[in-house]
């Protein structure tokens, strides 16, 4: 039995695109970054860390698999990298888009996979996203369709943004918040 720790309805759909049977349930874990927490060790623990609370829940765990995941955008290099999280609201998707515009970003998502009989399997997948510049009516015109509120990066490459994409290096699926070929892989290794 496959469970879901997330609330994303975009995870949710790219599950059910590849034809996998599932339920969901959302953990509610703190999403706070460490001080100075690199973004991929910290996507890596908050996808581990869904992933164990609702583990934890069940006590019939002999087939049992929790997927978790976590997606963050990061705008800068290693020594500069600023993670760009969900924003709070519409002031701040206008912020973050400003930053995103005529940049190159990277969205990183951690993947977890937890069952009673392995130890966990994590991973991370990191795409490079690049932005065209934006003027401030294609912001607010974006930003008054809604779709940049719930979103780490304020924008979904899925929607309306994919006009203000004009590339990507890496895995598309994982700038929708979920790596299928790396989740496929990783799946398949616990079958061994």
């Amino acid at each position: 039995m496959l469970i879901l720790a997330s609330a994303s309805p975009r995870r949710r759909d790219l599950l059910e695109q590849i034809g996998l049977t599932f339920t969901v349930e959302t953990a509610d874990i703190d999403e706070t970054p460490r001080l100075a927490e690199d973004p991929i060790a910290y996507v890596k623990r908050l996808a581990e860390h869904k992933a164990a609370a609702v583990f934890a829940r069940h006590t019939a765990r002999e087939r049992l698999i929790v997927l978790g995941a976590d997606t963050t955008v990061v705008l800068g290099n290693h020594g500069g990298s600023q993670i760009l999280g969900k924003p709070e609201d519409e002031a701040d998707a206008a912020r973050i888009l400003r930053m995103l515009s005529g940049r190159t970003h990277r969205v990183i998502t951690g993947v977890a996979l937890i069952t009673a009989t392995a130890p966990p399997l994590v991973a991370a997948e990191i795409t490079e996203v690049e932005f065209s510049p934006l003027s401030e009516r294609e912001i607010a015109a974006y930003i008054a369709t809604g779709e940049p509120l719930g979103k780490a990066g304020a924008y979904g490459i899925q929607g309306r943004a994919a006009k203000f994409i004009p590339r990507i290096e890496g895995c598309y699926f994982n700038v929708m918040g979920l790596p299928l070929a790396r989740v496929t892989a990783m799946l398949a290794e616990l079958q061994r």
